[in-house]
């Protein structure tokens, strides 16, 4: 009998340990769905086929349901690599104080939120006073966070100023919404506003810009607490050797709507957790 108990335990430790070096060897990716999932995924495939030649091992995407669920999944190790925004990412090092922001775009050093409206008559912020507004998601850093940052110092407290204040999820259906009339005017970061103007998504005849943030440290791609220290540098050299002088590495550039990364670190988002607790998101 302790013969065939100690057969099966065996067994099982076997198993476990196959399990643990197939997942060891799946880099599991995901980003804050911060835009439509279908345009998500066609933004990462390219740039997941390039990190499995670098790294020679699976990536895999994992899309997930709302911003919350990208901080819960890092910090419970069921992901290994993301696409943060800067409040994310400090949602994420209190919770993991090992995870580490391994990369960002140059211009998530100076990131900026863009306030847009269908109204011809709205020329700056007071002009919206009792009138509808549409932030993003409430935990996104660019369409929610530092936008509403920037009015409370300017003394504008939206739930007060506003006669409704809503929640739209993502950028792109928060350029919708105000292009529908759902919201008289609305704010959403600089990149997504720009590639939606590029792909003429958004009507500039109706939809426009009639105020820029100051600028804030935003998006990074960030590994959880406990990948192995190897792994990150290798997927840390993998971004930084991304080229535009080489024509592949600038089509997975564009996707990402980046001109080439940079290294970031922690202390950068210093700013964005002050942000966060000043405006009574974080305790």
């Amino acid at each position: 009998m302790l013969k065939k108990t100690l057969a099966v335990a065996a067994g099982v430790a076997l198993s476990l340990s196959a399990l643990m070096a197939q997942a060891a060897d799946v880099l599991r990716v995901s980003a804050i769905p911060d835009e439509a999932p279908t345009e998500l995924l066609r933004k990462f495939k390219p740039l997941g086929a390039y990190l499995e030649q670098q790294l020679g091992m699976e990536v895999k995407f994992v899309p997930v349901s709302d911003y919350a669920a990208v901080v819960e999944s890092m910090a419970s190790d069921r992901i290994d690599l993301a696409w943060l925004g800067g409040f994310t990412f400090v949602q994420l090092h209190l919770k993991d104080a090992e995870a580490r922001p391994l990369v960002q775009r140059e211009q998530d050093e100076v990131f900026t939120s863009k306030f847009i409206s269908a109204d011809p008559a709205v020329k700056s912020l007071a002009d919206l006073k009792g009138k509808t507004f549409a932030f993003g998601s409430v935990s996104s850093t660019s369409g929610s966070l530092m936008p509403r940052f920037f009015m409370l110092k300017d003394g504008i407290k939206p739930e007060e100023f506003f006669s409704r204040v809503a929640y739209s999820g993502a950028h792109d259906a928060t350029a919708a919404w105000v292009q529908a009339g759902k919201a008289d005017a609305g704010v959403l970061n600089a990149s997504v506003w720009d590639k939606l103007v590029a792909a003429g998504k958004v009507d500039t005849d109706k939809v426009k810009v009639f105020a820029t943030t100051p600028t804030y440290y935003d998006y990074n791609w960030t590994v959880r607490g406990g990948l192995d220290a190897g792994l990150s540098a290798k997927i840390q050299a993998a971004f930084l050797a991304l080229d535009p002088a080489n024509p592949e590495h600038k089509a997975i550039l564009d996707l990402q709507a980046a001109s080439r990364f940079i290294e970031t670190r922690a202390e950068n988002y210093a700013s964005i957790e002050e942000a966060a607790r000043s405006a009574g998101l974080l305790k």
